[in-house]
């Protein structure tokens, strides 16, 4: 879903919360901005978007506040007490995992989702700080070209191509994929997806994608199968990847706090 999209979505959804009455959809075009002056573009977008926040199980309710006699515009509004969130409670580990995950993305491109969400969880009263149970710094480069166009492009549901050049080949091949995921190995990036060339899943390396990432189809028209695991796949793919083997650390005494806490 596009910033755009999410901010008109949000601003409806703020505006029909705060209501009493109900809303028609002229009130609604002239209170919430990002729509279009066209009429019948606002229509359509507008039914769109009607039917994206039942699909996100928003309660949307429909009815007029005129009793009778006929001709009353129908309008629509968010009763409150059906879409109050329950109180969020953490505990400690949560909270540290949480904020660990913020941590990380801080460093890479996703920095402004990041913060939105902890903001959004302080908002509701959550913490989520690792700094104080945490005495580690976790890093992730995200600073492939292709990275932030593909994460878009998976958010979105929405196909793509682009040039790649494979593994010992000095030209390059477009590639029309519908991607299910983005997932990091052994620190390189990867997309997953179903590669409509070959009519087949294959994974695609970030580093090897040449030049820009086009749209090649309308948001909303990948369907990711049941049961696909993205991260295993990427993991499956090439190399084997080794099972996990336990490691001993030797720490000063005295020192390296935050490790011991987690020992």
């Amino acid at each position: 879903m596009s910033r755009r999209k999410t901010e008109r979505l949000l601003n409806l959804v703020v505006c029909l919360l705060a209501t009493r009455r109900y809303l028609t959809a002229e009130q609604i075009r002239r209170a919430v901005p990002g729509y279009p002056d066209s009429d019948e573009a606002f229509k359509r977008m507008f039914e769109r978007d009607k039917e994206e926040l039942r699909e996100l199980g928003v309660p949307l309710e429909v009815g007029s506040d005129l009793q009778g006699g006929g001709g009353e515009e129908i309008g629509y509004r968010i009763p409150p007490q059906a879409y109050e969130l329950p109180d969020i409670h953490l505990t400690p580990d949560e909270a540290a995992v949480l904020g660990l995950a913020a941590r990380v993305w801080q460093r890479a491109s996703m920095a402004e989702a990041a913060s939105g969400a902890l903001l959004k969880l302080r908002a509701a009263g959550v913490e989520a700080d690792a700094a104080p149970a945490v005495g580690i710094e976790p890093r992730l480069n995200t600073h492939e070209p292709a990275f932030a166009a593909l994460w878009e492009a998976v958010r979105d549901a929405r196909p793509v191509a682009f040039d790649y050049q494979g593994i010992g080949r000095t030209s390059v091949a477009r590639r029309h994929l519908e991607p299910w995921g983005v997932v990091s190995r052994r620190g390189r990036w990867y997309v997953v997806g179903f590669d409509r060339d070959r009519d087949e899943q294959r994974v695609f390396r970030l580093s090897r994608v040449v030049g820009e990432v086009a749209a090649d189809g309308p948001a909303g028209s990948v369907t990711v199968p049941d049961g696909v695991d993205v991260r295993r796949i990427a993991f499956d793919w090439g190399d084997p990847v080794s099972e996990p083997r336990p490691a001993t650390v030797r720490l000063r005494r005295g020192a390296a706090q935050g490790p011991r806490r987690w020992a």
